[in-house]
């Protein structure tokens, strides 16, 4: 069967690091995690060495080790998930510094590894991960003494620059850290787009990185293109794919496409999805199958051999849009089947 291309930008994703990195007040990190949102970190994150990241983000341990082998020793790998049990050798092994979310994760921290770097997380209102200001105001005059590397938070809003969470979270953060000498940073890619109120002495970019909103001046860093693999013409009254589930009305081309919900693309895409031919959206009919898409190139005076799902033409935004989710979804869903290229290094 013929392979599906998917290409990777590493210029493109330099230059939005860049220019996050050029918003920012203070230092701008990296975050990386889920392997750099689906994209490979053993490409990524030493493109954002090279242009200038000396922090960087990861959601659990065993992320911060590979990244550790893929950066070697110098950079600071924060993990965002703190201290969890059974994490102390890796953490250790790879001098990695656990973002530290609650008093137990601080005993077990303190305990399995003293001496070692630690950051804190707050919770400064989204109620998920980090210290409330209660378990802060109990452990900080201990926490402060052994020098953390940083204090962080997160905003839960921050795609939507008006709403009144922002401003609550921002005040919420100052009345907890306000007063301490440790580095700060409250921001991911939306907060950095909000202004300097946000930034602190660090910024988090993460999704803006590699193409995504809310940076909507991002450099697109992906291209999915799909191979045809067969056309056909169906009759008015025939149905193409499982269930029946798309009937033609009038004659239409037809074309069979290689890829499918086992290469990440949902099968939610078929009620609104679409693909281009060159400038031309072609719609997809019927079911996104395991391996296989339909699409309707009636309109096409050539059939290409391949179609694009991602690129130019179609965002990762304008997918997530289409199947009810967000960009960040549909990159870190993209599959291992693809033949994955390079550019821009």
């Amino acid at each position: 069967m013929a392979q599906a291309q998917l290409s990777i930008d590493l210029a493109a994703i330099r230059a939005n690091w860049r220019a996050l990195a050029d918003l920012t007040t203070g230092e701008a990190g990296a975050v990386v995690k889920a392997d750099a949102y689906g994209l490979g970190v053993d490409k990524v994150a030493p493109v954002l060495a090279d242009a200038g990241a000396k922090r960087f983000f990861v959601a659990i341990a065993s992320e911060g080790v590979t990244l550790r082998r893929v950066l070697g020793e110098g950079p600071e790998i924060c993990v965002f998930s703190g201290h969890m049990k059974g994490d102390a050798e890796a953490l250790r092994a790879a001098n990695l510094v656990p973002m530290i979310n609650s008093i137990d994760q601080m005993l077990r921290h303190v305990e399995a590894l003293p001496g070692h770097p630690f950051g804190i997380q707050l919770d400064s209102g989204m109620n998920r991960l980090g210290m409330e200001p209660s378990e802060w105001a109990a452990l900080r005059e201990i926490a402060l003494a052994q020098k953390p590397r940083l204090v962080m938070s997160h905003l839960a809003c921050a795609d939507e620059p008006e709403h009144g969470m922002n401003a609550l979270q921002l005040r919420t953060f100052r009345e907890m850290t306000d007063d301490i000498d440790a580095p700060r940073s409250l921001s991911a890619t939306g907060g950095i787009l909000m202004g300097p109120d946000y930034h602190f002495e660090l910024t988090r970019p993460g999704i803006g990185i590699y193409g995504g909103l809310p940076f909507a001046d991002a450099t697109p860093v992906v291209e999915l293109m799909l191979p045809v693999i067969q056309t056909r013409e169906v009759t008015p009254g025939e149905s193409v794919g499982y269930g029946n589930a798309w009937v033609a009305r009038v004659p239409t081309k037809v074309a069979t496409i290689a890829a499918g919900y086992a290469d990440g693309i949902h099968r939610a895409l078929a009620k609104k999805g679409y693909v281009w031919a060159g400038n031309t959206r072609c719609k997809i009919l019927g079911r996104v199958s395991m391996d296989l898409i339909t699409i309707d190139v009636t309109t096409l005076k050539e059939v290409p051999e391949q179609v694009e799902l991602l690129g130019q033409k179609q965002s990762v935004d304008t997918v997530a849009d289409a199947i009810g989710t967000i960009g960040y979804e549909v990159l870190t869903s993209l599959g291992n089947r693809y033949a994955r290229t390079y550019t821009g290094a």
